[in-house]
């Protein structure tokens, strides 16, 4: 990396939970080094595959951690899915809804019904995630997608995060439709291109830059629409996780933190592997140390074939 990334990318795609807040709380330093790439002339875009809350609910919520944030800047999996939907079917038409109001109030800004009553003429179904949502409504979209009607999936992410810990999520009830219907769903969640794609379109940008804590949802997505990606260890990757991680599957960038986006860049760190032992010298930022051990890894991995060991290892501190 040679400067900030703020000043070569004009749009920041930002997950929300690992990258931005985890739980109840802004993960650290993420409130001042979000409004510093504000200032460094970035736009920001939170963007989520829960389909369950609306963008006000989520620029609320950020706007109570100290992140300025207007529902405009917000892009949820539901307006990605109620957007596919209206490529699909007229103006006006009746969607049957598996979910929460989330995808009702997105199918509304796109000029379509939501309902969930089986008697009505539904021409579609969508799906995604709703905590409150009642079984027969799963029942019934189920009966409606066996029936062949066109069926949208807001994303198939098999885990949820709750208080005690990750739940069953959207991609567990997408499942079990797909079984039941012997179909599979269009979908327009991370990974998939359609979120990214609707992303752009709201809040625009000609350089975008995905920012995430997640492999399998934003890097993959990253990858998956074209684009650039820098992936933040403040979430749930770990060391092991670099150690093995094949060349296509890996980000443009390895930053510690949200940080990294107006990060200067820090050469002061030197990695290596010895006796498929991950060896880090120098002194530096934690992005730098991040920068060096997902090099060294990668070089490893790349000509042996096999991860290195990474036990001992602890960001920020020389492993002689």
């Amino acid at each position: 990396m040679s400067g900030p990334l703020a000043d070569s990318y004009d749009l920041a795609v930002l997950d929300l939970d690992g990258v931005v807040y985890i739980g109840a709380s802004a993960v650290d330093g993420a409130v001042d080094a979000l409004a510093a790439a504000r200032a460094a002339g970035m736009h920001l875009a939170f963007v989520t595959n829960n389909a369950a809350r609306s963008p006000q609910d989520v620029a609320a919520h950020l706007t109570r951690l100290g992140i300025h944030a207007d529902p405009a800047d917000v892009v949820t999996s539901a307006q990605a899915a109620a957007r596919l939907v209206a490529d699909e079917v007229p103006a006006g038409s009746a969607v049957y809804v598996i979910g929460g109001p989330g995808l009702h109030d997105a199918l509304r800004e796109r000029g379509l019904v939501p309902v969930t009553d089986l008697s009505t003429d539904a021409v579609a179904v969508v799906q995604g995630y709703g905590p409150d949502m009642p079984w027969h409504q799963v029942i019934d979209g189920a009966l409606l997608v066996k029936r062949g009607l066109p069926w949208v999936a807001t994303n198939t992410d098999l885990t949820v995060p709750t208080p005690h810990g990750p739940g069953p999520g959207n991609g567990t009830l997408v499942d079990l439709v797909s079984t039941f219907a012997g179909r599979e769903p269009r979908v327009a969640g991370k990974p998939q291109p359609p979120l990214y794609e609707e992303t752009l379109a709201r809040v625009g940008g000609v350089r975008p830059l995905v920012v995430g804590d997640r492999l399998d949802t934003d890097i993959d997505g990253a990858h998956a629409v074209g684009w650039d990606s820098v992936l933040v260890m403040s979430g749930v990757t770990t060391l092991p996780d670099l150690a093995s991680l094949p060349a296509p599957g890996r980000p443009t960038y390895v930053g510690a933190d949200v940080g990294i986006l107006t990060a200067l860049g820090d050469g002061g760190w030197t990695g290596a592997v010895r006796e498929n032992q991950l060896v880090i010298h120098g002194s530096g930022d934690l992005h730098g140390w991040w920068q060096a051990a997902a090099s060294a890894l990668w070089d490893h991995l790349d000509s042996g074939g096999q991860p290195a060991t990474t036990t001992g290892c602890t960001p920020g501190s020389v492993n002689p």
